[in-house]
């Protein structure tokens, strides 16, 4: 009898004797807990045999504690109306799944309107991120604009470099060609804290300034050949939000040229969400995050880099010799085990699948692999679909837990050819005091005991 699939953090086995009364008892007491095991264990006794269990179920019925042994105990969801229809207005999560929320790090930042809050990347599956669970970075807190009344400006930085300078509505906007495309965004800063030693003890804070969406939006090449841009001598964009910080960014205008640079108004199926830049933001495929800028107003085309606050003092390289390196925005190829991953607890000895993510800034993941032994042998785990550019990949691979110590990481190659290094690769390069572009292979040491911790390996 093939064994349920295991939720993060534990093994599940069939009751011995699945079916026979003790096995039939042990299914209807989990269905009165209420747990996910439930199901999870109605499936494993669905393929020994429906047939056979339901007539064990009839012959062998399961009685209150007490009570009468012909009654059958059946949990008030079968015997009882459920809630109404539409009751909200909009959907909600299960109140099992409470815990499943994007969590701050306390003490990060001064101030929570200049602060993160970090995906819960262990507790979900496939490769979107559901918009209430999105990431966010805000520099000045965020804002519930009315779109109404917002405007996107689109001037050269001198007459010659755009021809018809335009103010479009975002109803003007959304009357354009648009298309939708999944990508994932990661601000500069993630896994920023790991540099010099663990500090945190989580995948969500470890690698949670992540998260991949279907976004939504006009093509800025459209829009920039509505006003008439002249591509030979404008050779850069400013993006410029609406927020207090006016946030600012220099974008190559190569990548605007692709068509992969969008003026985004959805995200998974819907208009943004405010904390996700409401109602229009720049999306900058396999760019840093900080350069999809939110609260979108304006695109100044120029003919050379601006070198604003945002990318002369922040978000730069810190060097081992003491130089700072500018504009590298790209991220590049990662990956990270999300199950089993730190804080997590295997409860017992046996199979588990072992889960993570994938992404390169420069195209698709072709290759990940796994080791359970520190880096010493490796196997290339399942690339479940879709693949897809600049987008996160889900990857796969069965284990089969001995008890013993084991030391977790996955590797990432894309279709440039990059392989994610280690953090004695990126060490010799970076040095050890840097905060942004850390793309280190993650470690994740499975104790004795199952605990899961964050540890590094050299």
């Amino acid at each position: 009898m093939t064994e349920p699939s295991a939720p993060p953090g534990r093994v599940l086995k069939a009751p011995e004797n699945f079916l026979s009364k003790d096995g039939v008892r042990t299914v209807f007491r989990e269905a009165r807990s209420g747990r996910r095991d439930f199901m999870r264990s109605a499936f494993a006794a669905a393929a020994a045999g429906a047939s056979g269990s339901a007539a064990l179920a009839q012959s062998n019925p399961v009685p209150t504690e007490g009570g009468d042994p012909n009654i059958l105990n059946l949990p008030a969801h079968t015997t009882g109306l459920g809630q109404p229809v539409a009751t909200d207005g909009y959907g909600r999560p299960s109140k099992f799944e409470a815990n499943v929320q994007r969590r701050m790090s306390p003490g990060l930042t001064q101030t929570t309107q200049s602060s993160v809050s970090f995906a819960p990347l262990q507790s979900l599956f496939g490769i979107v991120t559901p918009s209430g669970l999105h990431f966010e970075r805000h520099h000045q807190g965020w804002w519930d604009v009315d779109p109404s009344k917002h405007r996107l400006m689109v001037n050269g930085g001198d007459e010659t470099l755009v021809k018809s300078p335009k103010i479009f509505t975002l109803d003007e906007l959304m009357r354009l060609p648009s298309v939708s495309r999944f990508h994932f965004i990661e601000c500069g800063a993630n896994t920023g804290m790991e540099w010099g030693n663990v500090a945190v003890p989580t995948c969500q804070y470890s690698h949670g300034m992540l998260s991949c969406s279907e976004f939504t939006g006009v093509p800025l090449k459209v829009v920039l050949d509505l006003c008439g841009v002249d591509y030979k001598r404008g050779r850069f964009v400013l993006a410029e939000g609406a927020d207090g910080s006016s946030m600012t960014r220099t974008i190559p205008m190569e990548m605007v040229e692709s068509g992969e640079v969008l003026l985004a108004y959805g995200q998974n199926g819907e208009m943004l969400r405010p904390e996700n830049g409401y109602p229009l933001r720049l999306v900058v495929p396999g760019v840093q995050g900080v350069s999809w800028v939110k609260y979108l107003r304006r695109i100044e085309v120029g003919d050379k880099p601006w070198a604003t606050k945002d990318e002369a003092v922040h978000y730069i390289d810190l060097m081992p010799d003491g130089q700072h390196r500018q504009y590298t925005s790209i991220q590049e190829c990662k990956s990270v085990v999300t199950t089993p991953s730190g804080g997590q607890v295997l409860l017992d000895k046996g199979f588990y699948n072992i889960s993570g993510l994938a992404w390169s800034g420069r195209g698709k993941v072709t290759r990940v692999d796994v080791s359970v032994d520190g880096g010493r042998n490796w196997r290339s785990a399942r690339l479940e679909t879709p693949v897809l550019s600049k987008s996160l990949t889900r990857f796969n691979l069965d284990w089969v837990w001995d008890g013993r110590p084991a030391l977790i990481q996955s590797r990432a190659m894309d279709d440039t050819g990059y392989v994610q290094p280690t953090y004695r690769q990126t060490r010799a390069v970076r040095g050890s005091r840097s905060i942004y572009h850390n793309n280190s292979i993650q470690t994740w040491l499975v104790q004795e005991s199952g605990e899961v911790k964050n540890v590094q390996l050299s």
